[in-house]
């Protein structure tokens, strides 16, 4: 089963998915002293579908929504790291890295973040 929010990166400048791409989504609501944070890599397709906690310990995504009340916006950001992933590839960028932020609502449908990153130019739109 997918995780309730996934992403896509394509990357502008070859006009090919962003595959490899390290990214990280963090809850912005917490009263925690330390972050509620997930990671994953880009597939070969530029998605990530599936986030990982950040140790074996720490709760699931699915675990984590389990939390809120149905209907409650819950804030969210994902970092891609976009100045390390171009320059292994011998391309400066501007951005060091995009960071998304956005809302989600427990109990409504899975959250899809599209991403078009190029070394000097992202937009980013809500999918579907």
């Amino acid at each position: 089963m997918s995780s309730p929010i996934t992403c896509h990166v394509l990357n502008t400048l070859s006009g090919t998915p962003a595959a490899g791409l390290k990214a990280t989504l963090t809850l912005l609501s917490t009263t925690s002293s330390s972050p509620t944070r997930f990671h994953a890599l880009t597939n070969g397709d530029g998605r990530v579908t599936q986030w990982e906690p950040n140790s074996s310990t720490a709760p699931t995504l699915a675990q984590v929504m389990q939390g809120f009340s149905d209907g409650e916006r819950i804030p969210w950001s994902i970092t891609f790291d976009v100045g390390p992933w171009y320059e292994d590839d011998g391309v400066e960028s501007f951005w060091p890295e995009v960071e998304v932020k956005f809302y989600v609502k427990k109990g409504e449908r899975h959250y899809h973040v599209p991403v078009l990153v190029g070394p000097w130019t992202y937009t980013t739109y809500r999918g579907s």
